[in-house]
C-alpha cells in the first residue's frame, strides 16, 4: 500500500500491542517517523524491535498515560508536531449499569472520550498551520450497534465520535481530516480480556464464549489487527483528503444496517 506519507510524523497511542501495534507496523512500512505511546515501556520496546532498522527514519517511545495531563504534556514534549494522530486507548470492562456508580462513568468518559479529545486539542492547531493532518480515532462497533454489556463504551465512544464529526467539518479546508474506525471482534489482547470478563460474569467457559462470538459474525471468525490497521492506513493517506467525519466499521459484516 502506497499511502503518500513518506517523511510524515505519526503519533500512535496504544502502540504496545494489538491494533495499535499493527498500525505502528503498517505506518513504519510507509516511511513514516513514529512516536509510539503506551503505559508499558517494555511492550513498546517490543514494537520497536518488530519495526526494525529503517535508515533515515526515527522511532521514539513515550511511556505515558494519555488520561493524565502530565502524561499528555510528556507526549507532546517528545512529539510537538505530529502530522498523524492515532487515538487508541483502553476500554472499560463489561458490566450491568446497575452496578456502576458515578465514578465509573467519569472514569469511562475520561478514558474513552475526554483524553482523546485532549490529544486532538494539542495536535490540531499545528496540523492546521502546516496544512496537513490526519486524525483517526479507534472507537468500537458499539457506536453503531450498542452492546448490552458495554454501556460505558456505548456512551463514551459515541461522545468522541459525535465531537469529532462536528470538528471535522471545521478543519477540512486546511487539509486536516478526522475519521473513526469501529472495530468489531478482533483477535487481540483486549478481546481476550473482554471474553475473560464475560466468562467471570456469566459462569460460562472462556472457550464457549469465544467460539460463540465468532459463530455469530457473518465472517465466522475474528478479525485480525492488521485488517483494522489497513482501514486506519487509508484514513491516514494523502489520497483520503476528501474524506472526513466518517466512521468505518471493521466487523466482519456484523452490523446489519445500511446507514
Amino acid at each position: 500500500m502506497e499511502l503518500g506519507l513518506s517523511g510524515r510524523h505519526a503519533l500512535v497511542c496504544g502502540a504496545s500491542r494489538g491494533m495499535g501495534r499493527a498500525i505502528a507496523l503498517l505506518l513504519a512500512k510507509e516511511d513514516v517517523d513514529l512516536t509510539l505511546v503506551a503505559r508499558d515501556a517494555t511492550k513498546l520496546e517490543e514494537t520497536v524491535h518488530l519495526i526494525g532498522n529503517r535508515p533515515g527514519r526515527t522511532v521514539n517511545c513515550v511511556a505515558a498515560d494519555i488520561t493524565s495531563e502530565q502524561g499528555r504534556q510528556h507526549i507532546f514534549e517528545a512529539c510537538p508536531e505530529p502530522d498523524i494522530l492515532i487515538n487508541n486507548g483502553a476500554g472499560m470492562p463489561p458490566g450491568d449499569f446497575r452496578e456502576w456508580r458515578r465514578e465509573d462513568w467519569i472514569r469511562g468518559i475520561d478514558t474513552m472520550m475526554l483524553a482523546p479529545i485532549e490529544m486532538i486539542r494539542l495536535a490540531i492547531d499545528g496540523m492546521i498551520a502546516r496544512r496537513f493532518g490526519r486524525i483517526v480515532n479507534l472507537a468500537s462497533r458499539s457506536v453503531k450497534s450498542p452492546q448490552a454489556e458495554m454501556g460505558l463504551s456505548n456512551a463514551s465512544r459515541s461522545g468522541l465520535v459525535a465531537f469529532s464529526s462536528g470538528l471535522s467539518r471545521q478543519v477540512i479546508a486546511h487539509n486536516v481530516t478526522i475519521n473513526n474506525v469501529l472495530p468489531g471482534i478482533i483477535d487481540s489482547e483486549a478481546q481476550y480480556a473482554h471474553v475473560q470478563d464475560l466468562a467471570k460474569r456469566t459462569g460460562r467457559s472462556y472457550a464457549d464464549i469465544w467460539n460463540e462470538r465468532a459463530a455469530r459474525t457473518p465472517a465466522a471468525r475474528y478479525g485480525l489487527p492488521v485488517e483494522v490497521a489497513t482501514a486506519v492506513g487509508f484514513f491516514c493517506s494523502q489520497a483520503s483528503g476528501f474524506v472526513t467525519g466518517q466512521s468505518l466499521l471493521v466487523d466482519g459484516g456484523d452490523y446489519s444496517g445500511i446507514f
